[in-house]
């Protein structure tokens, strides 16, 4: 898996002290099974999040890591965390902890994959599934754990998850973890940590009300951060259709569907009740399309992942539980059916294509009322939005 060079050139890390660049992964000196498990995975050379930050993260440091989506944010952790382990012991020492379900169980498999050849055992700690599972896998001893903040504090809580050796806490997607919804339970699972644990902090977007936060729980922490205005995202063309009112949203999308479908798309809806909406109506039209949100089962919600992932499902209707660090690398188009309430999401959300450098389109229906909204991601990314080209062709 190689990366865009020029993209990741441009990413002007900023830092706060002078932060060494390491050019491979052999001159980071890695345990020769992790190397292993890295090239089996694809890697060929560290992106610049990784280049920079995973010997930060070895060091012991607290580390605060911001870059764009799809340059390799997840592996910058998981090689850390692997690296400073000791797998000749079988209590937890690390722990990941991430906004959703799907994206604790991709990490869960990242990590799996990257320590193959290490014995590593690495478990997916989350709600929606049973707590007598839980329980027992973690009885057996699990080197990391990822999970979501309400299942490991319950887990910590009843006792069955033993955090007394915990060395690292990774925080990924931070500023989704430490919005208001989390917050509380971020700051109890803390409290229950050793005093010595190492804090990590991973997302491509962090605000500075997210980074002040920061100072309740880090120690003089190593930051490596990139300027809003260059966190848009270079590989992903990004383009507006303008649509005047919602109602003609849908027909709209009925007109690009053969398009849709070249490779793969994520379409996004602000709203569960407009996700299930737009899916019935597309299949109604006899569009195959696949959806989605929060209050479906973690059964359901499993099998829509894996018909996505393996590619018998094309389209993708989501709520912005997608929008965050899944990695499915077919997906080259991206459509916000509805712009995102929260400027920050746009580039998480257009972040689902365009992976690892390749390319990928991002296109906004915009109404009259949207106008506005538009205009403000514009100014607050430093970037400009097209409008499409009348022959989507040349495009995709």
């Amino acid at each position: 898996m190689s990366f865009d060079r020029e993209a990741d050139r441009s990413l002007a890390i900023q830092t706060s002290s002078k932060v060494p660049v390491v050019g491979s992964f052999e001159e980071m000196n890695l345990k020769d099974n992790l190397l292993k498990g890295i090239y089996a995975y694809g890697f060929e050379a560290p992106s610049a999040i990784q280049s920079r930050a995973i010997m930060e993260v070895i060091s012991g440091k607290d580390v605060i890591a911001q870059a764009q989506s799809g340059t390799g944010k997840t592996a910058t952790f998981a090689i850390s965390m692997l690296q400073v382990l000791d797998t000749n012991r079988s209590d937890t020492q690390a722990l990941v902890l991430s906004p959703t379900r799907e994206l604790a169980a991709q990490i869960q498999s990242v990590i799996r994959a990257l320590g193959d050849f290490m014995r590593i055992r690495c478990y997916s700690c989350i709600g929606g599934k049973s707590i007598g599972q839980d329980i027992k896998q973690l009885a057996r001893g699990q080197h990391i754990v990822s999970g979501t903040p309400g299942r490991v504090l319950d887990m910590i809580k009843r006792q069955t998850l033993n955090i007394r050796n915990i060395k690292m806490l990774v925080l990924d997607e931070a500023d989704e973890l430490l919005g208001k919804g989390f917050q509380d339970q971020i700051y109890e699972i803390y409290q229950y940590m050793p005093s010595s644990t190492q804090v990590v902090v991973v997302s491509a977007t962090l605000p500075s009300a997210v980074l002040s936060l920061t100072n309740r729980f880090m120690t003089n922490p190593t930051k490596i951060l990139v300027r809003k205005e260059q966190i848009s995202l270079e590989g992903i063309d990004q383009y507006y259709i303008q649509v005047e009112k919602e109602d003609w949203k849908f027909d709209t999308l009925c007109d690009l569907y053969d398009s849709l479908t070249i490779t793969q798309a994520v379409i996004f809806c602000n709203t569960k009740k407009k996700v299930s909406w737009l899916s019935d109506s597309l299949r109604k039209a006899n569009f195959t399309v696949s959806a989605m949100h929060g209050d479906m089962s973690q059964e359901e919600r499993d099998r829509v992942m894996h018909e996505f992932r393996s590619g018998n499902s094309r389209v993708l209707i989501s709520t912005d539980i997608w929008a965050r660090g899944i990695d499915v690398q077919q997906v080259s188009l991206v459509i916000n059916y509805d712009l995102p309430r929260e400027k920050e999401n746009y580039v998480h959300r257009i972040g689902r294509s365009g992976r690892f450098g390749r390319k990928g389109v991002a296109i906004n229906f915009v109404t009259n009322s949207d106008a506005e909204a538009l205009s403000d991601i514009e100014s607050f990314f430093s970037i400009v939005i097209a409008e499409m080209p009348a022959n989507v062709s040349e495009i995709m």
